[in-house]
């Protein structure tokens, strides 16, 4: 996000929100100066203001963060760039996202961290950027985290790829330990997920596509368990998909360990009966699961086992997502539309919506201007929902490059009227700015 001078901003008639909101507050003004909130209530409403927003009938919410974004540049820029992601971003609410590694190079140098950071100051939201564990991801040797931690990259992962190698896993997280840094891990075992492309149960076996078992996925999560519990190092897991993961983690909590998790609205929203038509819209990995996966996952998110929602916004372009299903690669848009979906789907209060979205994701990805409350002397990230309205998503792509939407047609919940991104309105009435 470019710094400069921001202008003076009235979001005017929207309820502020603060933890623990039980949806029963009363409407009050809120002025914006020099990027923070500058007053609230009265003293807001007799300010002037160079912009003033509609925000009636609307809650004015932290900003949300994405702790799981593919921007795809460098080297990827005709499926999304990060500004074209940024776009996204800040319309679906996000004051801030976390780019994962997985680029052309791959960002597992301080001179690719660099690079990244430079790019997305011009974009429309907070761009912060994940550092890969080993050098391309190749799962062999460990990337330079100390140079790339200098630069204030905090979170690492082979994002696409789960580390296999045990004995280099257990000295990922000593050296994380050492470096105050947090390991994420994308959880599938190679020998089980090769060559598979979708989830291996009967729709699989009807389908006649190789399928990737739950143990894929399970038998990582079990291991770095371990290995944090071995280590005393934490680590936070991305983007879960079965019930037996979730379990998993929810053990590991309850014995006291540190251990953080995500997931994905479409492990929420989407079953494995979805790849039915064989389109590679609903191609993903880990990949869609079964009804009584799904329901697991929406019980550790509202019991608190699943920390955050995480959109794994992944753009390919139309032609590659054209292939057979078998060949076409893995992955969904998910920036403009989580919001909506986890409103819709999952029966929770906004408050606790607010938390999976905002709150906690900045807590896990060290973001300290993000997710806090709406109050004076905090900073200005700040996404204006109005709860009831109601819309369909449609193919487009929204602002993305890409177009792989796997919930078009979808009538969904709650959208996002403004955005104010250090104290920068970027979007008004559910328009970009730029």
């Amino acid at each position: 996000m470019s710094t400069g001078p921001n202008p003076t901003v009235k979001l005017r008639g929207g309820r502020p929100w603060t933890p623990g909101d039980r949806g029963d507050g009363t409407s009050a003004d809120v002025l914006v100066r020099d990027g923070l909130v500058a007053a609230i209530g009265p003293e807001a409403t007799e300010a002037t203001a160079d912009i003033t927003l509609d925000c009636g009938d609307c809650v004015v919410s932290p900003g949300l963060v994405d702790l799981h974004t593919h921007l795809r540049q460098p080297g990827k820029e005709e499926a999304e760039t990060i500004e074209s992601g940024g776009r996204a971003a800040a319309l679906g609410g996000f004051t801030a996202v976390l780019a994962m590694p997985n680029t052309t190079p791959t960002i597992d140098s301080a001179e690719v961290v660099r690079e990244v950071l430079e790019l997305g100051r011009s974009a429309p939201c907070a761009v912060h950027t994940s550092g890969a564990i080993t050098v391309d991801r190749a799962g062999e040797r460990l990337a330079p985290m100390a140079e790339m931690a200098a630069l204030g990259v905090s979170l690492f992962t082979d994002d696409g790829s789960g580390v296999q190698d045990d004995a280099l896993m257990r000295r990922a997280l000593e050296y994380a330990g050492g470096l105050g840094v947090i390991l994420a891990q994308h959880c599938e075992v190679t020998s089980l997920s090769q060559g598979t492309c979708m989830h291996e149960g009967a729709v699989s076996s009807r389908l006649g596509l190789s399928g990737q078992p739950a143990e894929a996925e399970e038998l990582m999560v079990m291991r770095d368990i371990a290995l944090s519990r071995l280590t005393g190092t934490p680590v936070h897991f991305l983007h879960l998909s079965t019930a037996r993961s979730v379990d998993l983690v929810r053990q590991a909590k309850a014995a006291g360990q540190t251990i953080t998790a995500e997931a994905a609205p479409h492990h929420f929203t989407l079953t494995d009966e979805a790849c039915v038509g064989y389109d590679p819209l609903f191609k993903v990995h880990p990949p869609l699961r079964t009804p009584a996966d799904v329901a697991a996952v929406k019980a550790g998110l509202a019991d608190g086992t699943i920390d955050a929602i995480a959109t794994d916004h992944a753009p390919h372009t139309p032609d590659s997502k054209e292939l057979p299903f078998d060949q076409a690669p893995p992955g969904m848009l998910g920036l403009e539309y989580a919001l909506a979906l986890a409103l819709t789907e999952l029966q929770l209060p906004l408050d606790a919506v607010i938390s999976l979205l905002s709150v906690r994701p900045a807590v896990i990805g060290r973001m300290d201007e993000q997710g806090r409350p709406v109050a004076v002397g905090e900073p200005a990230n700040l996404c204006v929902i109005d709860p009831s309205a109601t819309w369909t998503i449609d193919d487009t792509g929204g602002a993305s490059r890409s177009r792989n939407v796997p919930y078009a047609g979808r009538r969904v919940t709650g959208k996002v009227r403004h955005t104010v991104c250090a104290g920068e309105p970027v979007v008004i009435d559910g328009a970009a700015q730029r």
